[in-house]
């Protein structure tokens, strides 16, 4: 199991990752709503400005303060 770092001392298993998308769309920012009220949604940005949502295979919901690229790029990375 690799783990993936996506700001601040916060970690995902790599192949629990479904998508990794940008929240400024509307249907984006309605799916954290409803994830924050079945109790599936994960901040994982301490505060900062979301830039990034993970989606999980467990239908968790992940919040970053990292840019999508910078997940996509730390994905990628094989070492």
């Amino acid at each position: 199991m690799r783990l993936i770092n996506i700001g601040f001392g916060s970690y995902v298993a790599e192949e629990k990752i479904v998508s990794v998308v940008s929240p400024e769309s509307a249907p984006i920012k309605r799916t954290i709503s409803d994830a924050r009220e079945k109790g599936i949604l994960i901040d994982a940005s301490f505060g900062r400005k979301t830039k990034s949502v993970i989606f999980m295979d467990s239908e968790h919901v992940v919040l970053s303060s990292l840019v999508p690229e910078a997940i996509s790029l730390r994905l990628e990375d094989k070492t």
